[in-house]
């Protein structure tokens, strides 16, 4: 049996602001929206075949737990693009700062810490 990866549930403190910008980046729509557990407010956003699900808690305050060294802690999302340096541009004009580039096989890549710290990996195979 081969699984896929359907989708990545992470906790944002304002999920329509972040899909606004995921969508404006990446070309990815909201699939769904809604009320969520513990009072909170979820949605999915992404292409048909894999999303991300942006949930914020009700009445919760959100920590942020330094990336690397947290056991089971999220440490980035990988994006795969057709053109890296169209997608750079847009990261760029979005306000954020891309870093780690990388070209080794078998793409090239850079990093940008996105929407809420959560940093993306983007990456193409072209």
């Amino acid at each position: 049996m081969n699984a896929t990866l359907e989708h990545v549930n992470i906790a944002v403190p304002d999920p329509q602001a972040t899909a606004r910008i995921l969508c404006d980046l990446f070309g990815w729509r909201i699939r769904w929206e809604g009320a969520a557990m513990g009072d909170g407010w979820s949605i999915h956003v992404g292409t048909d075949d894999d999303y991300l699900a942006l949930y914020c808690p009700g009445g919760k305050a959100l920590e942020k737990p330094e990336r690397y060294v947290r056991q089971g802690g999220l440490n980035h999302i990988g994006v795969v693009v057709p053109d890296l340096d169209a997608a750079e541009d847009k990261v760029r004009a979005a306000g954020f700062h891309p870093h780690e580039h990388a070209d080794y096989e078998p793409g090239r890549r850079f990093y940008f810490d996105g929407p809420d710290g959560v940093e993306f990996e983007v990456v193409s195979y072209a």
